[in-house]
């Protein structure tokens, strides 16, 4: 369940090609009221979850792999618009470890073809100012935080907002969100640190260990500074 509110967001996204959940019954064909699932749809599944953990744990040559097989089952279908939803969940990844700068690069090449859902979310990766009709069409777990960013939320705190989250990576790409609009401040940006450390992703906890670290040395916190460095130490020695 480590990615269940993320690709909820995928399988809303993708329902159109019934994206599936690869139930025991769905995989041995048990179930009689069941159709028989498509070789493109499992292959695009397992390579996009395979790739998405292999890009937050650091491994970059498995990731390239892993994304290159969804894309070639995405293609098989001839659907540029699967294409673009897959690129949309790669820069999240990239969103949530600080390394997406700028527009969505993949997605952009494929915008002729997406829908208002992938505009809505391309632009919310870029900490847009969306409207109430583009937040409806968000994630449910980033539309509170769209509306933080559009200044339409209900009040409460940006840390707080964030913890309610049960989805580790629908939080960190929150806080990337955040940050990106100036709007994270240290407990955002420990909840980031304590989200990618308790997952075991190293590559957004180093990204969010630098931030602690430089944030708490202009804000004079010595400790908080020194002690986010030796934890950069281990994980990234």
């Amino acid at each position: 369940m480590s990615f269940a509110h993320h690709t909820g967001w995928r399988h809303r996204a993708l329902r159109g090609a019934r994206w599936p959940w690869l139930l025991a019954c769905a995989v041995l064909a048990a179930c009689s009221s069941q159709p028989p699932v498509p070789d493109w749809q499992m292959n695009a599944h397992a390579a996009t979850q395979k790739a998405l953990n292999a890009y937050l744990t650091g491994q970059a040559r498995v990731e390239a792999q892993e994304w290159e097989r969804a894309r070639q089952a995405l293609a098989s279908t001839g659907r540029a618009d699967l294409l673009a939803r897959a690129e949309l969940l790669r820069c999240a990844a990239q969103s949530a470890s600080l390394a997406l700068a700028g527009p969505c690069a993949g997605f952009e090449a494929l915008r002729p073809d997406a829908a208002a859902l992938e505009l809505a979310y391309a632009d919310f990766l870029q900490a847009q100012r969306l409207t109430a009709a583009q937040i409806a069409l968000l994630p449910t777990p980033q539309r509170a935080v769209a509306q933080h960013l559009a200044g339409t939320a209900s009040g409460g705190d940006a840390a707080a907002m964030l913890g309610a989250m049960e989805d580790p990576l629908s939080r960190l790409v929150g806080a990337a969100a955040l940050f990106q609009a100036g709007q994270a401040g240290p407990a955002v940006v420990a909840q980031a640190v304590d989200t990618a450390s308790a997952q075991g992703w190293r590559r957004p906890l180093i990204a969010w260990l630098t931030v602690q670290a430089d944030q708490a040395q202009a804000a004079g916190d010595v400790d908080t500074a020194a002690r986010a460095r030796r934890r950069l130490a281990v994980v990234a020695p």
